[in-house]
């Protein structure tokens, strides 16, 4: 059963509106029972949304940036009071532990709310050198200043992943209203209610009519409205690199801004000098941080031969400790995945792993559960860059590891990917480490860690992306340069 709050409404124009398309239920992962009533819009509602964000957008984009700033705090106390209310949905949405949801879901939604309430206020001009320029075809000879200006592009629409409803869509909806856009937001089918509890937190801090609106579906063509509705200016995505092609092609007929944050097959190279306790605790991640369902997982190792079998023991027993079960329940790390669908699509590729002959060392059986979509973690071993599993994303627990030889062979295998998100280096010599990271073409580098800087931009090479976000490189994003030059110096 579902209470009268879990049949959700749309969000148009600041109005809860009825969706066209009835309701569909969000599944709990973990009970497999319903969490709520998500609303089917049709393609007329985008197409309203997108029409209401346009209308709200000259006043909005013309409201003093001290305003923006208050409105984006306000949203922010609004998500930290309902805090725990906030974090068992997101847990009940996704399946991620409680501990996830709270600190790495809601604290995160809450955190880049305040970072970009300091963001509105952040200067939008830039002064520069001024230029002297000779009589001719152009006019007279004199001296002329410029500055260049950022501003608003217009109406975003914001796609987010299903693997993080607070801090992947508030990475989006925040920075772009700093800069004075307005949004539409289509949060993905999985888990879309935790959205609009953050529509509802932005309405209660005075976010105008038209400013935010949100829009859900299980159907395509809600996201193909999204996309294609002639008010929409910019469209900022994240989720599959097959996805985020189609978008592409559809962005590029009307020349619309993009941001596309896509797929990712992290490299982690470990050599021979490296503190293996370090890499297996950051590798290991794969198997226990939201069940490997994040791009930026580590899952391709890439060993030195003379910490290969070391590592794969070490990586085997710290599976071993990994308890899986109830996200609910006190200690558990490793939760189900987001659907039966994706399940399948996880074991379909461990079977395919042994049949390319690759070595399961351990785990990737359905654990004997009663329910839930449930995956035990993978570590395959003796693995090559040429096989299927080390090649493409699997988006689960499973990591892949192939050894390699000096230095050399090393980042050529790194580099042997149609992917470049993030990759990770794990060395004692702090020389070589940067030495390797320099020369890895991703979008970023870690060394010796998984953490990340949330002022450091971030963003993919090749198939992992278009443009770069965090910190002031979000507000760039969703910003357009106009350059404003004049006579006089």
């Amino acid at each position: 059963m579902t209470r009268e709050r879990d049949v959700q409404r749309l969000y148009i124009g600041g109005e809860w509106t009825e969706p066209d398309g009835g309701h569909y239920e969000v599944i709990d992962p973990a009970t497999e029972r319903p969490v709520g009533l998500a609303p089917e819009a049709s393609r007329e509602q985008v197409y309203a949304a997108a029409a209401a964000a346009r209308e709200a957008f000259d006043s909005w984009s013309r409201t003093p940036p001290e305003q923006r700033a208050a409105i984006l705090d306000r949203a922010a106390d609004v998500i930290q009071r309902e805090f725990d209310a906030y974090a068992d949905l997101a847990r009940a949405e996704t399946g991620a532990t409680t501990g996830t949801a709270r600190g790495m879901q809601v604290a995160v939604g809450v955190s880049r709310f305040r970072r970009y309430a300091r963001g509105a206020l952040e200067p939008v001009e830039q002064g520069l050198p001024p230029q002297i320029n000779e009589a001719g075809p152009m006019g007279k000879a004199g001296i002329f200043g410029a500055i260049a200006a950022r501003r608003p592009v217009g109406v975003v629409t914001c796609i987010t992943s299903y693997n993080n409803p607070w801090a992947n869509p508030a990475g989006k909806v925040a920075p772009a209203l700093a800069m004075g856009n307005t949004v539409l937001v289509k949060p993905a089918p999985q888990d879309p209610l935790s959205v609009y509890r953050m529509a509802e937190a932005l309405e209660e801090a005075g976010a105008p009519p038209g400013v935010v609106n949100v829009v859900s579906g299980s159907r395509a063509e809600v996201g193909e409205a999204a996309v294609d509705s002639p008010d929409v200016d910019m469209v900022s995505f994240t989720g599959s690199t097959a996805v985020g092609r189609r978008i592409g092609e559809v962005c590029g007929r009307d020349m619309k801004r993009q941001l596309m944050e896509l797929g990712g097959k992290g490299a982690a190279l470990v050599f021979d000098d490296a503190d293996l306790d370090s890499a297996v605790m950051g590798i290991g991640t794969t198997f226990s941080f939201y069940s490997g369902q994040i791009c930026t997982a580590p899952t391709r190792v890439i060993a030195q031969r003379g910490v290969y079998d070391r590592l794969i023991e070490k990586l085997t027993a710290y599976m071993g400790y990994l308890k899986l079960g109830d996200p609910a329940a006190p200690g558990t790390v490793v939760g189900p995945v987001i659907s039966a669908a994706h399940r399948d699509r996880i074991e379909s590729y461990v079977e395919l792993g042994k049949k390319e002959g690759a070595r399961l060392v351990a785990g990737g059986e359905r654990p004997d559960l009663e329910r839930g979509f449930y995956v035990a973690p993978a570590l395959f071993a003796d693995c090559t860059s040429e096989m299927r599993i080390v090649r493409e994303e699997i988006f689960g627990p499973v990591v892949v590891v192939v050894p390699f030889g000096d230095e050399e062979e090393g980042i050529a295998l790194a580099g042997d990917s149609d992917y470049g998100l993030i990759d990770y280096v794990w060395s004692g010599d702090a020389a070589r480490a940067f030495r390797v990271a320099r020369r890895l073409r991703s979008g970023g580098v870690g060394i010796n860690t998984i953490g990340r800087n949330m002022e450091a931009p971030f963003g993919g090479f090749r198939k992992s992306g278009v443009g770069r976000d965090v910190g002031s490189y979000a507000l760039h994003a969703y910003s357009e340069t106009q350059a404003i030059v004049w006579p006089g110096g």
